[in-house]
């Protein structure tokens, strides 16, 4: 039998059987940045980017949730799920680059590192979405999990501020 859990014992490809494990509290912090170069940097009114388009920040908030709401419409074999929170937090770190943190929880036989992920993706490729027509210059980096907690092991991958 495969180790790979998204394989069953013929080698085809399958959704993970999830009807014997424990409900429980479950939890995943994603993030992602991106890097804008100096020209963009000028449309920031208090920790918000404005650009004709709209309110930058704000909108990519809504996508992000969107996005880990469908999380199983994108990715194969991820399961439909219920989210039960998902936020989205966009900040302008000290370089003047977006910091986007996607925390997403429910009580289930699953986790939802996935659904974090796709959050704080979208949300990404939002702002560059939105900003584009400025410039194309911008980077989207560091996208990866911070943590998860509930199932079988909880996972912590945040390194401590300096």
């Amino acid at each position: 039998m495969s180790e790979l859990s998204h394989i069953d014992k013929n080698n085809n490809p399958t959704m993970v059987d999830v009807s014997d494990k424990v409900i429980s509290k479950r939890t995943a912090v994603a993030t992602s940045r991106v890097i804008f170069p100096d020209e963009i940097k000028k449309y920031f009114k208090n920790d918000e980017l404005i650009t004709k388009k709209g309110p930058v920040y704000h909108t990519a908030i809504i996508a992000g949730v969107m996005a880990a709401k469908k999380t199983h419409e994108l990715i194969p074999f991820c399961h439909p799920i219920a989210i039960e929170s998902c936020k989205i937090n966009i900040k302008t770190n000290q370089q003047g680059h977006a910091e986007i943190t996607c925390t997403v929880s429910l009580h289930h036989k699953t986790g939802v590192e996935m659904e974090a992920l796709t959050g704080a993706t979208v949300a990404a490729l939002t702002v560059y979405d939105m900003c584009k027509a400025l410039s194309h210059d911008m980077e989207i980096t560091q996208t990866k999990l911070l943590s998860k907690t509930g199932g079988k092991s909880d996972i912590n991958t945040q390194r401590p501020t300096s």
